[in-house]
């Protein structure tokens, strides 16, 4: 089943959409100076053991991490020359490392995006696969 009932009144009834360009629309995009960002997926096993990590351990690894992915930029983001006077901190398709719960969380359609101010970001990332909370 690619749908999934949200509601119904008896007549009508609405439902998710199927495909993923429809799903792309549901994606918000940010107002003002907000940067909107994806959790990336948490890996399934430790690298080093081969030990297949549980739900919860997967949960809170993604949930509590640093590293975010830019999808979408505010058109207000990093116009403040006083606070960004070398120009935007980042741009989409970055990688970027931020505090753990930051910004306003969501999740569509299975993954967890965040929502966080523009002066939030504290560093860009080329390869984020290392980066995990001690």
């Amino acid at each position: 089943m690619s749908e999934i009932l949200v509601s119904q009144d008896g007549a009508t009834a609405t439902v998710l959409p199927a495909t993923a360009e429809e799903k792309a629309k549901q994606v918000p995009d940010p107002a003002t100076f907000h940067v909107l960002c994806m959790l990336p997926k948490a890996e399934e096993e430790f690298s080093e053991s081969g030990i297949l990590k549980s739900a919860t351990a997967m949960y809170h690894e993604e949930l509590l991490s640093p590293v975010l992915f830019v999808a979408k930029i505010g058109p207000d983001a990093f116009k403040d020359e006083k606070r960004f006077p070398s120009g935007p901190s980042c741009q989409v398709g970055d990688f970027i490392i931020t505090r753990p719960n930051t910004g306003t969380r969501m999740k569509i359609h299975g993954t967890e995006w965040r929502l966080i101010n523009d002066d939030s970001i504290e560093a860009v990332v080329q390869d984020p696969r290392g980066i995990q909370r001690p």
